[in-house]
């Protein structure tokens, strides 16, 4: 008998992971399935797919394959299975119900597959086999506020369905989608059978929706933390002050401690993005000056200055250019 090629039929190569076989057999099923594809040799290529899958997708019969391909193949592109050769993987599973859809090849490896069984042009095959519909990815840009808050936003994504002639065709989708409050970036809203519709009777697929949020002029997002830099004078900073800070909830009074320094790290609990666990808000202080001091307050400067006169900021700086 032939030697059947379940990677060249698949399109993949002998180390691809689970996750490519899976993704290349949903692609090349949808397009061979009878129910859409109008090319001559759909249902047979169909099959071929199919089969290819049944094996790849399971660990034992794939790892049993990959053995006889490298010992039962010939160079003349037949296949005879070693003396004895008995399997050790069970038939079944896979979600097919017509045993008769299997080659004589696969039979010949795996046994069990019920030869009596086969139905004349694989009609059986055909009526039994179900899809489901592929999985839609969109993405959706939200302002930090309406993440914060929640919100309802239109979604536009394609689906791929067959048209009257069973041609794949794309489909534009518009959808109005709730948004929950306290979605971060690349966080997903899954919506269960909206994606593109099955094949054979099979289940729609699903839409994922990744969240995506856009720059705010006052906040960074760090997870579910909120950072902002807040101004202060060099007054407030040396004495210490109640200062009305924005959240993206209402202002709130934060209290900065007498000696506070440019740099400095406040933080206000709960006050960060929603969700299982509350984010906070991070203030970073920075002492401003006025770029223009009037006579009197320059006066008064000095007078610090000479009060001051001890502290030097910078004298661990000039101790490590000291020579020993």
């Amino acid at each position: 008998m032939d030697f059947k090629d379940y990677y060249a039929a698949l399109g993949v190569s002998e180390t691809a992971p689970p996750e490519e076989i899976k993704k290349s057999y949903r692609k090349l099923a949808r397009k061979y399935h009878p129910d859409i594809s109008k090319e001559a040799d759909a249902e047979a290529k169909f099959k071929d797919v199919g089969e290819a899958y049944e094996v790849l997708k399971d660990p034992e019969k794939r790892a049993e394959y990959d053995q006889l391909r490298k010992y039962g193949a010939r160079s003349d592109g037949s296949f005879e299975p070693p003396p004895g050769w008995q399997s050790a993987s069970n038939f079944g599973g896979g979600g097919y119900t017509d045993p008769g859809q299997f080659s004589d090849f696969f039979e010949s490896i795996f046994g069990g597959a019920g030869r009596g069984n086969r139905q004349p042009g694989g009609q059986g095959f055909r009526r039994h086999v179900r899809m489901r519909g592929e999985d839609v990815h969109a993405r959706l840009a939200l302002f930090l506020e309406e993440a914060y808050n929640g919100c309802e936003k239109q979604v536009q994504f394609n689906v791929t369905e067959a048209d009257a002639q069973g041609r794949v065709v794309g489909r534009r989708k518009t959808l109005n989608v709730k948004i929950p409050a306290g979605m971060a970036s690349g966080q997903h809203v899954r919506l269960k059978g909206q994606g593109s519709p099955g094949i054979g009777g099979g289940s729609p697929g699903d839409l994922f929706i990744e969240v995506e949020l856009a720059p705010h002029p006052l906040f960074t997002v760090n997870g579910r933390d909120l950072t902002m830099t807040l101004p202060i004078t060099a007054p407030e900073a040396a004495l210490g002050a109640s200062i009305k800070v924005p959240t993206l909830g209402s202002a709130v009074n934060l209290k900065v401690p007498k000696g506070a320094t440019s740099g400095q790290k406040l933080r206000l609990k709960g006050k960060g993005l929603q969700g299982k666990h509350l984010g906070d808000q991070i203030v970073i202080l920075q002492v401003a000056l006025p770029k223009h001091h009037s006579e009197k307050a320059e006066a008064l400067y000095q007078q610090l200055a000479k009060e001051e006169l001890s502290f030097n900021p910078r004298s661990h700086l000039l101790a490590q250019l000291t020579p020993d």
